[in-house]
């Protein structure tokens, strides 16, 4: 894994792409899973893994917090990115979704 500090969601963005996480991906909540327009696919997180993560902080405005996942998956050859809000603003179901892809990579590292 790869620590780097970013001062911005858009600066890890540019740097996670550089490195090969190119999908843009969106959490669906109504279906729990995680798509990628580009491609339409729609994949259960458990076929994932978070390979890294970066929290952005609102200095001013709690609107702006925010956290960069860098996701991939061997199974289907694909790296790519979502961008979720934590704090008040974060949504309920995409939280469970999160969850379950972080639970799947404890999970593999308990083996």
């Amino acid at each position: 894994m790869i620590h780097c500090n970013y001062d911005t969601v858009t600066e890890a963005v540019a740097e996670l792409s550089k490195r090969g996480y190119t999908t843009d991906f969106e959490l669906m909540t109504e279906n729990e899973c995680l798509a990628c327009h580009q491609s339409s696919l729609y994949l259960s997180p458990e076929e994932f893994e978070i390979d890294e993560f970066y929290r952005f902080e609102g200095d001013s405005d709690p609107g702006d917090e925010m956290i960069v996942y860098a996701i991939s998956s061997t199974h289907h050859d694909i790296k790519g990115i979502v961008i979720n809000a934590f704090g008040i603003y974060s949504d309920p179901i995409i939280s469970k979704i999160v969850e379950r892809l972080k639970k799947h990579i404890y999970v593999k590292n308990r083996k």
